[in-house]
């Protein structure tokens, strides 16, 4: 698996985005790949990079219909080639 981990927000619509947010979680939820989301971030797993950068796309289009000026996106990944990783794992190593 690889895991993914990004936060998209407009910088252009003020202190408060949580509504902007909301929708790009919408997008992350109706793409049926496990997510989870945090105070800052949504982490997500997926068997390919298209998977995860077809979300990122979606949610990126949902702030461009909602008529924000500027978007930001940060974006990790993490792809482990010498044995299965998911985001159960890789929390279960640090605890």
């Amino acid at each position: 698996m690889i895991i993914a981990e990004f936060a998209i927000f407009p910088t252009s619509e003020g202190a408060s985005v949580s509504k902007y947010v909301k929708k790009a979680i919408e997008e992350i939820k109706k793409s049926g790949l496990k997510h989870e989301t945090g105070a800052m971030a949504t982490t997500i797993e997926a068997k390919s990079l298209d998977e995860i950068f077809e979300v990122i796309k979606k949610a990126h289009e949902a702030m461009v219909e909602m008529g924000v000026k500027r978007i930001h996106i940060d974006l990790r990944i993490d792809h482990r080639l010498d044995k299965d990783a998911t985001i159960e794992s890789k929390k279960r190593a640090v605890q």
